[in-house]
């Protein structure tokens, strides 16, 4: 059978459906908010409405309940949860925190908000996490922080990374944009660490076209979160703050209409999580059989949330290089409803290590002088070279897979037209 690369026909030519998460509660919540003339109630001065409207408190106090989390502070998107997680740890002007070399820029630039210059560690080879011996070797009497990646929806190794932490009094910020409903030992992705932060982006398990929440059991932390979130500088005094490190405020504030959104998308998350681990259960089972694919390692007592279906490839047991290979089984394969423009689904690489991206080999950030890297107050010398983070790099160039190719409402059926694709690629890869 030809490969449709080389112009046979392909496995399959139908579009995959949609992933919809919307419907009629959304509605019925958006046009709630609009009759009540509320789109926002949120003050930035000290007064009631300092914490938002009755939705952003009401979701608030709904995704705690679920995650079994004391304190939920809304925001308008993750990467304003991360800056406000790194800003409530303290961190000093020249200080240090390790960071993720494989995953969104946002975790990793993070530091960079508060002046404080972002390490890269390792990444682990069947979990991608942050990889706890890296993450040791890269301490330094400047690390205030590490913040650990919960990767595709895989926890983070909550027991190692923790205890170091602990031994070298460190701050862990988790960001489990991808692991929303993951679990360690029964415990929630996101309140695994001192703060976890949570995306609610277009593209996520759930969500509200934007917006985010970052949540901790610390009071104290609490406190600094919604202080950053919304206009701290304006308000510690009324507030009675008397630490004032970090207590420069943004504008991170979540609408109604999207705090109201994310109450409805709440009590879909349970449902489509089973869903996509279902699915990528039967996936791992029927990938397992083709000699070069390594499927999916669950790390023991969690629970994976699958935000894409992640899988390994080796080159030399297959005899061809793995985007060779992925360009063929794309071939076979159709487009997404309304993600037509995006390209089949299935992904090489993941992403470039950031360290290698322009910001971090030429350190212009703030500036043209090389702003925070070369400013006084930071006396180390950290390192953004090819080759320091290598796992990492091996995972970029020629080993990982991903896939989206799993999510709701996919059925069987279009799950085994993806396992076709992969089948008919591998038993005719002579023709690559």
């Amino acid at each position: 059978m030809k490969l449709a690369i080389n112009g046979g026909e392909p496995v399959r030519t139908k579009k995959f459906p949609a992933y919809r998460v919307m419907g009629n509660e959304e509605k019925e919540a958006v046009c709630r908010v609009i009759d009540s003339g509320i789109l926002s109630r949120f003050l930035g001065t000290w007064h009631d409405d300092f914490f938002g409207g009755p939705e952003v408190q009401a979701a608030e106090r709904e995704w705690g309940e679920f995650l079994g989390v004391k304190h939920v502070v809304a925001v308008n998107s993750c990467t304003s949860a991360l800056y406000c997680a790194v800003g409530a740890t303290g961190v000093e002007p020249g200080e240090e925190m390790i960071v993720s070399p494989y995953t969104m820029s946002a975790s990793a630039t993070a530091p960079l908000i508060y002046n404080a210059i972002p390490v890269f560690a390792d990444i682990e080879a069947e979990h991608y996490c942050l990889d706890p011996c890296s993450v040791e070797a890269r301490i330094t009497p400047r690390t205030r922080a590490i913040i650990v990646v919960d990767l595709f929806g895989q926890p983070y190794d909550r027991e190692e990374i923790n205890a170091i932490a602990k031994k070298h009094g460190l701050f862990v910020i988790e960001d489990c944009a991808q692991a929303p409903g993951a679990t360690w030992k029964g415990k929630c992705a996101g309140t695994l660490a001192h703060m976890g932060c949570f995306s609610l982006n277009y593209h996520k398990h759930v969500h509200t076209g934007e917006g985010g929440f970052v949540v901790t059991d610390d009071d104290d932390l609490a406190m600094k979160l919604r202080l950053i979130r919304n206009h701290a500088e304006a308000v510690v005094e009324k507030a009675g703050v008397t630490d004032l490190v970090n207590m420069i405020g943004f504008n991170y504030r979540m609408t109604e209409i999207e705090a109201a959104l994310a109450r409805c998308q709440l009590r879909r998350l349970p449902e489509l999580l089973k869903e996509r681990q279902t699915s990528c259960d039967y996936l791992n089972t029927a990938l397992a059989e083709i000699p070069p694919i390594m499927t999916t390692v669950v790390r023991p007592e969690t629970t994976h949330a699958y935000y894409v279906h992640p899988l390994k490839f080796d080159e030399a047991v297959a005899g061809v290089g793995r985007d060779r290979f992925v360009e063929a089984v794309k071939a076979e394969l159709p487009l997404t409803e309304l993600r037509e423009g995006e390209g089949v689904k299935i992904g090489t690489g993941y992403c470039k290590p950031l360290y290698l991206q322009p910001l971090f080999q030429k350190r212009i950030a703030y500036g043209s002088k090389g702003a925070p890297f070369t400013s006084p107050w930071y006396d180390g010398n950290v390192s953004y070279e090819k080759g320091i983070c290598p796992v990492t790099e091996r995972m970029f160039e020629k080993e990982l897979i991903t896939h989206e190719l799993m999510r709701p409402p996919m059925t069987h059926e279009d799950l085994d037209d993806v396992v076709a694709a992969f089948w008919k690629v591998w038993e005719n890869r002579h023709e690559l």
